[in-house]
This record gives C-alpha cells, sequence and structure tokens, in this order.
C-alpha cells in the first residue's frame, strides 16, 4: 500500500497558488486515474486506493491548511498501516527553478512548514518527496506573500509539462523503487523551464 500526499491550503483565495503546487499534482493525477469525487476522509480529500503499477495507492490533499499537514497525514498512515518508505509527499520548493522537479528519499524539510508537520508528526525523515520548483521570491516581497501569490500567466501555460514529469515520477516510483525515479527525473526541465 502506497499512499501519496498533495501539499496546500483549502480555499477560493488559494487556487493557483505556488504553495498549492502539491494539490495541483495531485488533481492532474486524480484526472488521469478517472477517479470519482473524494471522501472527506484523514481531515481532508482522500481517493483509493487504486491499483496502479501493480500496487495498492491512495492519493491524499489534506484540509488542514499547510503548517498543520502532519495532523491528516498521520491518520490516513495510521489507519492504513502505511510505512514512511511508502508515502510521497508531493509541495513546492522556493529553492528550485520553476519548472524544475526533484525527488529525494529522505532528509529534513528545508524550511517547507508542511513537511515540517509531517515529519514532526511521523518522527522520521525518511519520508520520500517529489520537490515541484516554484522559484525564489524576485524583488522585495515576503517569502510568505510570495508562496501564497498566484501562478502567473506564463507559468501557468507551462503547468501541463510539471504534471507530466510529476506522473511519470510517479509511475517510476510504483513499478520500480525511489532510486530508479531519482535517476530518471532529477534533471529533467522542460523548454521554457527557469534556468537555476
Amino acid at each position: 500500500m502506497k499512499l501519496v500526499v498533495g501539499l496546500g491550503n483549502p480555499g477560493v483565495e488559494y487556487a493557483w497558488t505556488r504553495h498549492n503546487a502539491g494539490w495541483l499534482i495531485i488533481d492532474s493525477f486524480v484526472n488521469r486515474l478517472s477517479l470519482s469525487e473524494p471522501r472527506m476522509k484523514f481531515k481532508g480529500a482522500f481517493w483509493g486506493p487504486v491499483v496502479m503499477g501493480g500496487e495498492k495507492v491512495s492519493f491524499l490533499k489534506p484540509y488542514t491548511y499547510m503548517n498543520l499537514s502532519g495532523t491528516s497525514v498521520i491518520e490516513a498512515v495510521r489507519y492504513q498501516n502505511i510505512e514512511p518508505e511508502d508515502i510521497l509527499v508531493i509541495y513546492d520548493d522556493v529553492s528550485l527553478p520553476f519548472g524544475r522537479i526533484r525527488m529525494r528519499e529522505k532528509g529534513s524539510a528545508g524550511g517547507q512548514k508542511g513537511m515540517i508537520s509531517i515529519l514532526g508528526a511521523l518522527q522520521t525523515l525518511e519520508i520520500p518527496r517529489l520537490r515541484i520548483g516554484i522559484g525564489a521570491p524576485e524583488g522585495p516581497i515576503a517569502m510568505a506573500d510570495w508562496v501564497t501569490g498566484k501562478l502567473p500567466p506564463n507559468q501557468r501555460a507551462k503547468w501541463d509539462n510539471l504534471e507530466d514529469i510529476a506522473w511519470d515520477a510517479l509511475n517510476i516510483w510504483l513499478k520500480e523503487d525511489i532510486q530508479k525515479a531519482m535517476s530518471k527525473i532529477n534533471g529533467l526541465k522542460f523548454d521554457g523551464a527557469d534556468e537555476a
């Protein structure tokens, strides 16, 4: 059993914001799998399990707001008896330029508050993650304002390309393993992505 978690914030004011990159990727996965409406479970929207690549997979969008994501994830993990290495958390990362995606097998949260909450709730750093580059603030803008700011039209126009890479990453992780997914996905970028 695998659990794929996308981080974001509920509310129309957060739609298409940088901080909701994880939610946007989960929405893409759910659409590609033609899944029905989610169940309200584990303090969030929950789909599955479905079978992908020979694995049972569930998808979760916590509704707890970003900083409390761990309270949702730990409920799902305990209920489904999932090991930390069988979780994939998808979230925005300001340290990566827009258009870059990185998979990691484990490690710190790098300052991302949703991931800090999850690592704290599960008491381990050994959680795979898929980081979606949103770029660093441009000009004199506070970090909180940057991450909750809307993706500009030129980046929204390219978003489908990011979804394609994330979909490939998910499938490689499920069918092979995190190491193969990392070697194939890390470093990929699409035409028009921001340079590092």
